[in-house]
């Protein structure tokens, strides 16, 4: 565990007044290898995504390790007016998927990962659709960030919050305590792309080298070995974002 000595902000401090009881109150944290996380500067943050509860626990996993996280969040988190109110103090940034306006939230990572900051990326941009909830195929926004500033990019495999708040459900399931387990990788090593000219080729590249690491590394939480080809939302006609049980398929036939 690391001391936080950065600046939080009224809104992060009452987040971790309120949250951070709670979680302990309701999970183990397992948190393995987390001095791998860069004490200071800027870099990603990069981990697969299994339940809508994922940002808090990463963000226990960062503050116990001395860094304050910035999510790349939904824009409809700040249609509301007192919550947009809040994230916006704490520092996350709206991201309008599926719209071109989505690269105004990469500039505003790169701005944040260059003024030093710990920007935290779930490179599947949604729940993962994969049937035994392994990470599915990434997007390219994490490398193209990666890419752009040289920064570290830190994988963590997680484990457990999906027992806590299952996928698109509205109730958590509280007792007895879920065990929250994330394993912290070495930075995935990224030089030789960030080196040459950012082609889409070498965008895709990066994309899979961050989807192997995280793989990898769900892989040794669970002790299993997972799939030989990643699930392809599109090549199986899901649709990409929102409730798959809702919408199962790109045209939101039910």
């Amino acid at each position: 565990m690391r001391r936080n000595s950065e600046p939080r902000g009224w809104a992060f401090g009452l987040g971790v007044a309120i949250v951070r009881p709670a979680l302990l109150a309701t999970t183990r944290p397992h948190w393995i290898d987390g001095h791998k996380i860069p004490a200071s500067g800027g870099c990603l943050v990069v981990l697969n995504h299994v339940s809508h509860v994922d940002p808090l626990t990463a963000a226990h996993l960062l503050w116990d390790h001395g860094r304050i996280p910035r999510y790349l969040a939904k824009s409809g988190l700040f249609r509301n007016r007192a919550l947009g109110a809040f994230l916006r103090s704490a520092g996350q940034i709206p991201v309008e998927r599926m719209s071109r306006n989505a690269l105004g939230a990469y500039d505003a990572a790169v701005a944040a990962v260059r003024a030093g900051e710990c920007v935290v990326v779930y490179p599947e941009g949604t729940i993962t659709r994969d049937p035994g909830s392994w990470p599915m195929t990434g997007k390219t926004g994490a490398a193209r960030i990666a890419l752009e500033t040289g920064c570290p990019v830190v994988p963590v495999g997680q484990w457990g919050a999906h027992e806590l708040l299952a996928p698109y459900a509205t109730k958590p399931d509280l007792f007895p305590r879920k065990t929250i387990t994330m394993k912290v990788g070495d930075p995935v090593d990224l030089s030789d792309l960030v080196a040459r000219e950012h082609t889409a080729a070498a965008v895709t590249e990066a994309t899979t080298r961050i989807m192997d690491a995280i793989t990898a590394l769900v892989a040794e939480v669970r002790g299993e070995e997972p799939p030989a080809t990643r699930f392809d939302p599109r090549a199986a006609g899901v649709a990409p974002i929102g409730n798959p049980r809702k919408f199962p398929d790109k045209k939101g036939r039910r």
